[in-house]
């Protein structure tokens, strides 16, 4: 299945009747071909997981910034880091940001192969050896990069402390002190731009193909998680 199949096979095979209309819906094939084979913009290179609206609303770049995430239950508050890394650095960055959570962590893995839109399904692992968290990752590398329908995160068993890798691949760091996660971003060259936009606030598409669903499977059965 080639690339631009596999975006249609995805929007496609979701209930359509259960979607919002989208300003994708009045493109033409040709259109939406165009669009769809576009993969970088200026120095940001896409990975396959995820395009943009066809406006571009919010034109992929580079760069970070700081937030905070408020509990809607609890009305707790944590800084967050958000970043956009161009793919060709992205997974080594991802890797990076793992070490400042310590020696052992909980692993999620996060699928929406199965769910419907703007769904996904979590599947939790706890107390693993990050070491051999970031050497298992390695072995799946296009899968995490490159599936729509494939997120991951990390936490510190001791405290409130995660990495999360969305199914847009964009990284999100939750922690009291960001610092040392901050410094990673810096030393790879990344730039707060606290006015940022990602893809993901505006439409956008996701990628995703069987082979990943199968890899999915497998990485969740090497990190020793179950359903």
């Amino acid at each position: 299945m080639n690339f631009l199949s596999r975006f249609l096979e995805r929007v496609l095979r979701t209930n359509t009747s259960r979607m919002p209309r989208t300003s994708f819906d009045d493109l033409s094939q040709d259109q939406l071909d165009a669009h769809l084979s576009v993969g970088r913009y200026g120095n940001f290179a896409l990975t396959d997981a995820v395009r943009p609206s066809f406006g571009l609303e919010v034109i992929p770049r580079e760069g970070y910034r700081r937030d905070v995430y408020c509990d809607p239950e609890t009305g707790n508050k944590m800084p967050v880091l958000a970043a956009s890394v161009s793919s060709e650095r992205l997974f080594d960055v991802l890797m990076d940001l793992l070490d400042p959570l310590g020696d052992e962590v909980d692993v999620v893995m996060e699928s929406s192969h199965e769910s419907e839109p703007g769904a996904h399904a979590d599947l939790y692992r706890e107390h693993m050896d990050t070491v051999i968290l970031k050497s298992t990752l390695y072995d799946y590398e296009p899968l995490l990069l490159h599936d729509g329908c494939t997120g991951l995160a990390a936490l510190n068993p001791n405290g409130p402390m995660e990495v999360q890798f969305d199914e847009h691949k964009l990284l999100f760091v939750y922690a009291n002190d960001l610092e040392p996660f901050e410094a990673i971003l810096l030393d790879h060259g990344l730039r707060r731009d606290d006015s940022l936009k990602f893809i993901s606030e505006a439409e956008h598409l996701h990628s995703t193909d069987d082979v990943y669903r199968d890899q999915f499977d497998e990485l969740r059965y090497r990190l020793g998680i179950d359903h």
